[in-house]
């Protein structure tokens, strides 16, 4: 399964980007300047009354779009006095979601212009959601925001629409109709764009740029992507050395390293890192699964400076039966390649959780109600009830803190039984991701697939809780010989220890619902006192996990899936 890194290496600074880097002049953009009158309520009850739009390209009107909306609920009375729009009005106006699916036909995969941006896009994309709608806005520009920045300190009062458009002499006057506002917004819009293109902004990403502050660093290093695969992958930046400062991974490997060159990269560290790097190497993968085990162990190898997440995936946290003085739960560090000893469980992520986990445990074990008990037989109960714990049965340790919890709530004492719903939701994570760990380590082979936005089939091989092969079955072709060709790949394949990292991650996907499972050496199963009823108690980091029996490669019985390839 493992390949050599493939080494991209940059073109000098003086070399051009590609068009497809730099992308359309834009003077070859297709604009449309949209403009909103809305109920005034939240956006996300899409209360739009109007919609008006002009459609610009290379500086010249092409097409405008207006229409009145009937919203769901009744106009304000301010409302009507600053538009003049009532639900007399409006009463024969095309819906909110006939509207706006005429309004996403005439604005297409547009560049969408207003002024004060997410407030109109906000209603749009509301109006999408609400009504599942295919069309949504896209790209966006904020003319507000590039007059903030293009414009001189002192040279207009505020920045609102009026005041620009008649600070820029504007034909029009904005009067809070669509329409008319849309069309000042538009002379605004040429206005700004002539003053920005003194700073040598000639593309939509140079102007997102522009508007982002993108730092010289950034600017000068975009040569960098020239050659990247689109498809799924893991990339590395690189020192001068060689040495690896930041690991990644994404479905299209080219687009996401070229957003660390652009205003969508915020992070200073990133900034930083940007500013060392040489150059990219890319690992490419079959599918986004690999791409992701990939990346835990490159990290772990490596340990790069810029990572903060899986730079110790090599060593994790344990919980560990003691027996003296008295039987209790102690938090150790295992190596993932030492075998793990009896009596003990996890893994965590921290030495903290760990504890955290075993103090729970402790707290809700021990039982107050038994003072006159002898403090033997005290002591006896609360190390039977760890030991059924470690052994997968938590259905007694459960059946007291549920009790605990109800009577907490009846007295009124909702806050000490919040605390303990969250105590017993993090002990059945834990428990969940032990029997996940253990039952990956222990089971020789596990083939799976999972239907992917390609419009294949994402195949996967795991042997001993490690991803050992992966393979893309396209469109068209037979699933079950790409599992085959798969598994005939991993058979060669030398095993070696795996992370706890990565078994759980694997673990994680194959409990997804669209995953099928092809093949499996040994059944998958785990104690049904193990806790995963209570995985909805509260939002945990394991409490997606779902349990299905074996499926054969293909869709779900009475389920059609219309997988979408991407573009």
């Amino acid at each position: 399964m493992d390949t050599a890194p493939r080494s991209v290496p940059g073109l000098l600074p003086g070399n051009q980007l590609s068009f497809e880097d730099v992308g359309p002049d834009l003077a070859d953009e297709i604009f449309v300047v949209v403009d909103l009158e809305t109920t005034g309520g939240p956006a996300a009850q899409a209360g739009i009354t109007e919609i008006g739009a002009v459609k610009v390209h290379g500086g010249q009107i092409v097409g405008e779009f207006a229409t009145l909306v009937r919203p769901a609920g009744a106009i304000p009375a301010h409302i009507t006095a600053l538009t003049g729009i009532d639900d007399a009005l409006v009463h024969n106006a095309p819906s909110v979601a006939g509207a706006v699916a005429s309004f996403g036909e005439f604005a297409g995969d547009a560049i969408l212009v207003a002024h004060n941006a997410p407030y109109d896009l906000g209603f749009l994309k509301a109006a999408c959601t609400l009504h599942e709608l295919s069309w949504s806005p896209g790209r966006s520009l904020d003319t507000a925001r590039l007059a903030r920045v293009a414009l001189l300190p002192g040279e207009v009062r505020n920045c609102t629409l009026a005041t620009l458009a008649a600070h820029f002499q504007a034909p029009i006057t904005p009067n809070h109709r669509a329409l008319a506002d849309a069309r000042a917004t538009t002379h605004v819009l040429h206005c700004l764009l002539e003053r920005v293109g003194s700073f040598g902004v000639r593309t939509f990403a140079d102007l997102r740029d522009f508007l982002g502050r993108v730092s010289p660093a950034q600017r000068s290093k975009r040569h960098l992507t020239e050659g990247l695969p689109t498809g799924p992958g893991v990339y590395m930046f690189l020192d001068r050395q060689g040495a690896p400062l930041y690991v990644g991974t994404s479905t299209n490997v080219r687009s996401r390293v070229r957003s660390y060159f652009t205003a969508a990269e915020s992070r200073a560290r990133m900034s930083e890192m940007i500013a060392i790097a040489q150059r990219v190497e890319v690992i490419p993968c079959a599918t986004p699964l690999e791409a992701h085990a990939r990346e835990i162990r490159q990290i772990s190898s490596h340990r790069p400076h810029y990572n903060r997440r899986s730079r110790q995936a090599n060593t994790s946290w344990w919980l560990s039966v003691r027996t003296k003085p008295v039987t209790r739960l102690v938090a150790v560090h295992l190596k993932n390649d030492a075998s793990v000893p009896d009596n003990s469980w996890g893994p965590f992520p921290t030495r903290g959780a760990a504890r955290r986990v075993a103090t729970d445990i402790a707290a809700i074990t021990s039982n107050p109600a038994t003072t006159d008990a002898p403090p033997s037989t005290a002591i006896a109960d609360q190390a039977a009830s760890i030991q059924e714990i470690i052994a997968g049965d938590l259905s007694a340790l459960l059946a007291t803190g549920l009790a605990r919890m109800q009577a907490l709530v009846d007295r009124e004492r909702f806050e000490q039984a919040a605390r303990l719903r969250d105590a017993l939701a993090s002990i059945s994570a834990a428990s969940q991701r032990h029997q996940r760990f253990q039952l990956l380590r222990v089971t020789e082979q596990v083939v799976a697939a999972e239907p992917d936005t390609r419009g294949g089939w994402a195949i996967h091989v795991i042997c001993a809780g490690r991803l050992v092969a992966a393979v893309h079955a396209p469109p068209g072709t037979d699933p079950k010989a790409a599992a085959g060709a798969a598994v005939a790949t991993a058979e060669s394949a030398a095993l070696s220890s795996t992370t706890a990292e990565e078994s759980i991650l694997l673990a994680r996907w194959l409990e997804r619902s669209e995953v099928r499972l092809v093949h499996v050496s040994t059944p998958l199963a785990w104690p049904i006192g193990s806790g995963s009823f209570l995985s909805d108690l509260r939002v945990v980091d394991d409490s997606h996990a779902r349990r299905e029996t074996a499926r054969p490669v293909g869709p779900a019985p009475g389920r059609t899936r219309v997988n979408r390839i991407a573009g």
